[in-house]
């Protein structure tokens, strides 16, 4: 009885479970995705991407016609409404350059033969695009909690994007944004290099290393005034790449500034104002890849034959606003004047040699502080620079190695050193120089005997320990990040400026734009990865115009390029939620926000003359060669006008 139910119930199962897979397999039903986005910008012209799926895999062989249709209009097309028959190849349809005049849920009506199927998008309405840096900056500024003020922006950009729903806005601003940003491999290897680097001076600090540094500088630079120049001088010499002249910078100097009752502050806007505006000028640079990569991409679009190796280097006289900063900077460690936020903290280092204010709250932790040598430890200088000078030749070593390589595999076997260096990744290149450095750090304590195996270790966690808070800002930086390219805050930026471009003013204004996008987003490779593909093609129609002579349209054409990338540089040089901004702060152990509210009004007057005395005589047909020249007299001079000397004890 039992084995006749236990048969009767697999024939019943049989019966009911045949039918379905069946089905399942004979459904010959076509379902279409849409693969681009699912939120778009009131206004801003956008693709479509749909996909033909079959039986739940894409079908590469389909290559029918559907109706494409829906309440919007084709950019610069007059019907509001869009009825196009779009035709699949392999599987894939685009359809280009489409503006939705109306937010809010909108469909696309997919009509194949008798099959109608509906594709939402949501239409926002520019300005949210704006608001979520906009909130985060703002917040930072007046609170001075950076880690609530990024984390509200974030909250506040995923709540638009999942239709309006805080809940949801929170819910994904975790699970998907925030391990998005730590999940990148070029974030993670930042955050081991931040970490090892890290770990290296916390062992330089504990072997006496790093006081040795400063035993040793003090016969050199006994002054603030020495001490300041040769911090420039430093962060001028590591010009190679820019997270790398942060972090070595700022973390080797610190104990010695402080001793010279150099304020936090000021160590942060030298340690920042000699990092990506030096490495974006450099001959030899991790940046001359990025940039050159664009640049080709470009000009190959417009089919225009061109040595993009020998334009990026014309264009060097034209980044003024990197050119001014580094000067600005030195004048103002020879001189002894400042102005603005920046006096008032200088006053109180010099006074009370607090070299923190009241109130502030170091981006490092307390531990690192912590970590000093015993009272009979060696100072020996030669334990912290050997390490650093380990990390620069690594760093040299592997980009020239890791080009190299990436060259060879792509079939060029005689490249050029800048094609070396521009083909190399420099993440992890980091990371094996910050490991290196580590190793022979430890080496030098323990071989010495000054530290211990167990006495190292716990250094060098330690000093990881320092880099907590500043590595989850940056992981706060790289999603906020992400929620403006997810909301096309720069898309929005260039339609609400689109009308404002002429030749004569295209330079300046270009450079006003390019700042405003890499402020609002804290990005100056995403800038200008935006704006190239823009920019390069309008510069060069409009260096083609007869009214102007071959001289000036090229300058035009040059300065404009050049204006991107100085202006996405200052741009990230000033924004809160910029990586490099943040690592400044980090490296130095600085208050986040009085790094900020210090470096702003330096960088805005170095800014404004580069606009007045460099863009804007360019499309007016100045010659270079008075521009520089003239810039530099301007900047000096307003620091004289502007600047006081800081009074010393």
């Amino acid at each position: 009885m039992r084995r006749q139910f236990i048969k009767i119930s697999y024939f019943l199962c049989l019966a009911v479970l045949l039918p379905l897979y069946t089905g399942t397999a004979q459904d010959t039903g076509r379902v279409f995705h849409n693969i681009s986005r699912t939120v778009v910008i009131k206004n801003i012209p956008f693709n479509l991407k749909l996909q033909a799926f079959t039986n739940g895999a894409l079908d590469t062989s389909y290559s029918g016609v559907v109706d494409v249709s829906g309440l919007l209009q084709k950019r610069d097309g007059d019907p509001d409404t869009l009825t196009e028959i779009g035709s699949f190849a392999r599987g894939e349809l685009e359809v280009e350059n489409i503006v939705f005049n109306q937010s809010g849920a909108q469909v696309f009506m997919l009509t194949e033969t008798e099959q109608v199927q509906s594709i939402p998008v949501r239409v926002l309405p520019g300005l949210l695009s704006l608001l979520p840096p906009l909130v985060a900056i703002l917040l930072a500024i007046i609170f001075r909690q950076v880690l609530v003020s990024l984390f509200a922006g974030i909250w506040l950009g995923a709540t638009f994007i999942w239709d309006y729903n805080p809940f949801h806005g929170l819910l994904h601003a975790l699970d998907h944004y925030l391990v998005n940003a730590l999940a990148d491999p070029d974030h993670v290897a930042i955050v081991m290099f931040s970490m090892m680097l890290g770990g290296m001076v916390g062992i330089l600090s504990k072997s006496g290393g790093t006081q040795g540094i400063v035993a040793r500088l003090s016969k050199f630079a006994g002054t603030s005034t020495g001490g300041q120049i040769m911090t420039w001088a430093m962060g001028v010499f590591i010009f190679f790449d820019d997270y790398a002249n942060t972090l070595l910078v700022g973390n080797t100097m610190r104990s010695f500034t402080d001793r010279l009752r150099i304020s936090r502050e000021k160590l942060s806007y030298i340690v920042d104002s000699t990092a990506a505006p030096v490495a974006s000028i450099a001959i030899f640079s991790t940046w001359v890849g990025f940039e050159m990569g664009l640049l080709y991409t470009a000009f190959k679009y417009l089919g225009v034959e061109q040595n993009i190796y020998i334009l990026f280097v014309k264009t060097i006289p034209y980044r003024f606003y990197g050119i001014f900063t580094i000067i600005f900077v030195f004048l103002v460690a020879l001189t002894g004047r400042d102005f603005g936020p920046m006096f008032r903290a200088e006053q109180r280092a010099r006074r009370s040699g607090k070299v923190l204010g009241k109130n502030a709250v170091p981006l490092s932790d307390h531990t690192f502080d912590k970590i000093r040598p015993s009272e009979n430890t060696p100072l020996r200088w030669y334990n912290a620079v050997i390490p650093v000078l380990v990390v620069i030749a690594v760093i040299i070593w592997g980009l020239f190695y890791d080009g190299r390589q990436a060259l060879y595999a792509q079939g060029n076997s005689n490249p050029s050193l800048y094609q070396i260096v521009g083909a190399a990744n420099p993440f992890p290149v980091l990371m094996w120089a910050s490991f290196a450095g580590s190793i022979v750090a430890a080496l030098l304590a323990m071989g010495q005997r000054i530290l211990s195996l167990r006495e190292t270790i716990e250094a060098w966690l330690a000093g990881i320990k320092s880099m907590l808070i500043a590595m989850i800002i940056l992981l706060l930086a790289w999603s906020i990040g992400q929620i403006c390219m997810d909301l096309h805050t720069a898309d929005y930026v260039i339609y609400i400026t689109r009308g404002l471009f002429s030749p004569i003013l295209l330079p300046a204004l270009t450079f006003i734009v390019a700042a405003f996008i890499s402020f609002a987003t804290g990005t100056s490779w995403g800038t200008m990865s935006i704006l190239i593909p823009i920019i390069v093609p309008m510069a060069y129609t409009f260096s083609k115009d007869p009214s102007l002579s071959e001289g000036s349209g090229q300058a035009i054409l040059i300065g404009s390029i050049a204006s991107v990338l100085s202006g996405a540089v200052f741009g990230d040089h000033c924004s809160p939620i910029s990586d490099t901004t943040i690592m400044s702060s980090m490296s130095s152990g600085a208050d986040h926000v009085d790094h900020v509210r210090t470096q702003i009004p330096y960088a805005v007057v170095v800014a404004l003359v580069s606009i007045f005395i460099g863009y804007f005589p360019v499309g007016l047909g100045m010659p270079l060669i008075l521009s520089i020249p003239l810039g530099v007299f301007l900047v000096s001079g307003l620091l004289l006008i502007l600047g006081k000397k800081t009074d010393h004890l």
